[in-house]
């Protein structure tokens, strides 16, 4: 007899995150300096180039970890912004339904959570 087993969901991601103002903790973890003087349509607009640079060079993993590494406001810019595999419940609602609806080798648009804006690689 055959058991069919459902796994549960996972997800692999590299993610670019610019904070501004607004974001839950203002303090980029890449330079340790404060985002508090970067409104929300600046860090919007920065975001959208790089999403446009990411495009550019081809929209692949590599690419994205480049930009990442670059520039990324979250601690895994040392990772080129890879987060690892992660599971639901395990990142903010926001990010979480933007790694899900991107499909797995793509690029996400812009997303907003509580940590600032995010473009999203997904490889899982």
């Amino acid at each position: 007899c055959l058991r069919i087993t459902k796994m549960p969901t996972q997800y692999g991601a590299l993610h670019l995150l610019i904070k501004f103002s607004g974001s839950r903790n203002p303090v980029s973890r890449r330079t340790g300096a404060s985002t508090e003087d970067v409104t929300a349509d600046e860090a919007q607009a920065e975001l959208g180039r790089y999403k446009a640079k990411i495009e550019e060079a081809g929209a692949t993993k590599e690419a994205f970890a480049k930009y990442a590494t670059e520039r990324s406001d979250c601690g895994s810019y040392k990772q080129g912004g890879d987060l690892g595999v992660f599971g639901p419940g395990d990142m903010q609602k926001q990010f979480e339904e933007g790694t899900a609806s991107t499909p797995v080798g793509g690029m996400s648009g812009i997303i907003l959570s509580d940590s600032g804006y995010h473009i999203i690689f997904r490889y899982l």
